[in-house]
């Protein structure tokens, strides 16, 4: 017995699918092709497809309808360059009231016009990510498959960071207690995953309340360098960055006078090796601050990359105390380009909360300071409390994101920075007479009225980059489709999902994709009318997490008479997988190559155990 899914009205879901592996695993028949032997339990989902009313191909040069196995070359498209936007006013709470003329829009400082507008809410996420499953053949639903479970798509994934590279063991006690009550928050359709700047815990996306309660007790100080011990001279971070790298006269006479006391008893005829001595120290501080730093990168470049490949909107939340960035600023920026291109915001916390400068030093490891250095040792840790703000405020600020601190509500700047606003407006545009260089445009979202308004949105994009290859060219201009957050509507494309069981292991899952011909472009060539669709289908589970694809390329050369009869009707393609029982999220991405139009469709099913 079949059962058919409508497809559902919910946002985006993309999907991460094997590059330009275009391939095409079945030939355009007009009835469904068999279904090949039930594999064994343990072996991988082999796809195959099917295209149906389409004719029948004649074989020779005069076929209507045929396959290929090579890419197509489309032309260059730009999308649609769409800016979620938060409003609020100077009491942090969301404003609900606006509307598309009270918003401008400028890229690289010129004004734009706003072509598509909306209003999102919590409610209207979760309504139009809850799947509908109502079939043709019957009432039966994904609630009743499920048990009564309705299947809410996942539209959301949230990466919690913590940094517990840099926390203290206070800050790692009070952040783990402010987590478990952020998780009360999150709606249906969210998904988060823990992870951390050490590589030591990473819990993968779900909405596993229990599950994400259970990681965070895992969030502990893991220092790359030792703490409490006390080199001679004692020379921080800080300091030291200022002697290597800021070639500071004061900050080595501070770490000469301390390695003159500690090393030879205040002997100033030791003066000599004593500044010596203050050189290496401050060159080994600088070296092992520089690792712990580049180490933080290196893991939160990991979460980043992981985040990408999420089919939905993409938040980073970053909990640290910061840390310095002396010479490696270019490690900061490379990460906020990464974020752009892929379309992450990253709200960063401040895990000290409201906190006064620390003057006397960490009160469990105590400096070890000379009444001659002790008010310039001071001066030196405030200011570095101070400076470990800016990496927060630069990744927060480069992605259109938030920077909570000073504040010791932590547990309020979770809801904030990971659960999705009250009310967000969705701004669309397409830039004009864009140069396909691959440069960033920068954004900019303004405010007609005079309220001073706090406005959260994305900082910029990058442009396409122009490409030789034509393969390339193709295999580029789909992924920038399935990496974007919307439906996209260019093409009369309906998607629809049936399953049959095999047995309790395994189900044929068959994605039908029909279109609507009379709006699609055809080109007159010979006689005959000319498009070739190329078709992105991807399957992924109840997580986000891809389980298989498949893409695939139709060529029409239709003549006039099965032109006219498919007008009337539209035609179906068929592509079907076998996976095992569960639910599933279907992605659809299709691309004509005469109009060069694209359309993007989202759907659910629930296959019972």
């Amino acid at each position: 017995m079949f059962h058919s899914v409508l497809r559902p009205g919910f946002r985006r879901i993309i999907l991460v699918i094997f590059g330009c592996c275009l391939s095409i695993c079945g030939t355009l028949l007009s009835a469904q092709t068999p279904a090949p032997p039930s594999p064994p339990q343990d072996a991988p989902a082999k796809p195959d497809s099917t295209t149906a009313p389409l004719p029948t191909p004649a074989t020779g040069q005069n076929e209507e309808v045929s396959s290929q196995e090579t890419p197509t070359t489309f032309k260059v498209r730009v999308n649609l360059v769409l800016v979620r936007v938060v409003v609020r006013d100077s009491q942090g709470k969301v404003v609900s009231n606006l509307k598309k003329e009270d918003f401008q829009l400028y890229d690289n400082r010129r004004l734009q016009s706003i072509s598509s507008f909306s209003i999102e809410t919590p409610e209207t996420r979760t309504a139009s990510a809850v799947a509908s499953t109502t079939t043709a053949q019957d009432s039966s639903s994904s609630a009743d498959a499920a048990g009564g479970k309705a299947v809410v798509l996942p539209q959301r994934f949230v990466s919690m960071v913590f940094d517990d590279v840099h926390l203290s063991m206070s800050d790692a006690v009070f952040v783990r207690d402010s987590a478990t009550r952020f998780f009360g928050a999150l709606v249906a359709s969210d998904r988060v995953s823990l992870n951390t700047t050490s590589g030591q815990l990473t819990q993968d996306f779900t909405d596993d309340h229990e599950k994400l309660s259970k990681a965070l007790l895992g969030i502990l100080p893991r220092p790359v360098t030792g703490q409490g011990f006390h080199d001679c001279p004692d020379v921080g971070y800080y300091q030291a960055d200022l002697i290597v790298n800021k070639s500071d006269v004061q900050a080595l006479a501070v770490a000469t006078e301390d390695a003159l006391q500690c090393a030879f008893n205040g002997d100033t005829r030791m003066m000599a090796a004593a500044q010596s001595l203050a050189q290496a120290a401050a060159d080994r501080a600088v070296s092992q601050g520089d690792n712990e730093t580049q180490y933080a990168y290196r893991h939160l470049e990991d979460v980043v990359r992981r985040l990408a490949n999420m089919p939905g909107q993409r938040v980073l939340v970053l909990v640290s105390p910061g840390f310095l960035s002396t010479t490696l600023q270019l490690e900061a920026s490379n990460m906020v380009d990464r974020a752009v291109r892929s379309n992450i915001v990253i709200n960063t916390i401040d895990a000290r909360g409201l906190y006064p400068p620390d003057v006397g030093g960490d009160i469990a490891d105590p400096p070890h300071d000379t009444f001659r250095t002790a008010g310039y040792k001071t001066t030196y840790r405030v200011a570095a409390q101070l400076a470990q703000e800016d990496v927060l405020a630069q990744l927060a600020d480069g992605t259109g994101g938030n920077f909570y601190h000073n504040r010791n509500d932590v547990d309020e700047a979770m809801r904030e920075a990971g659960a999705a606003p009250g009310i967000s407006y969705l701004l669309g545009f397409s830039p004009q007479n864009l140069k396909i260089d691959g440069r960033f445009h920068a954004l900019k979202v303004t405010l007609t009225s005079k309220e001073k308004y706090g406005i959260q949105a994305r900082h910029g994009y990058f442009a396409p980059k122009t490409v030789a290859d034509p393969a390339e060219a193709t295999k580029q201009e789909m992924q920038e489709a399935l990496f974007s957050q919307e439906e996209i509507r260019d093409l009369p494309v309906e998607l629809q999902t049936q399953f049959f069981k095999k047995d309790e292991a395994q189900a044929r899952l068959a994605v039908l994709t029909h279109f609507d011909l009379k709006s699609i472009h055809f080109q007159k060539v010979q006689g005959r009318n000319n498009d070739q669709l190329t078709i992105l289908t991807g399957i992924f589970d109840e997580n986000g997490n891809f389980v298989t694809g498949l893409s695939k390329i139709v060529d029409m050369k239709l003549l006039d008479t099965t032109y006219t009869r498919l007008s009337r009707s539209g035609f179906t393609v068929k592509t079907s997988f076998d996976v095992r029982p569960g639910t599933y999220l279907v992605r659809l991405v299709v691309r004509d190559a005469v109009g060069a139009q694209m359309a993007a469709r989202n759907g659910a099913v629930v296959i019972p155990f």
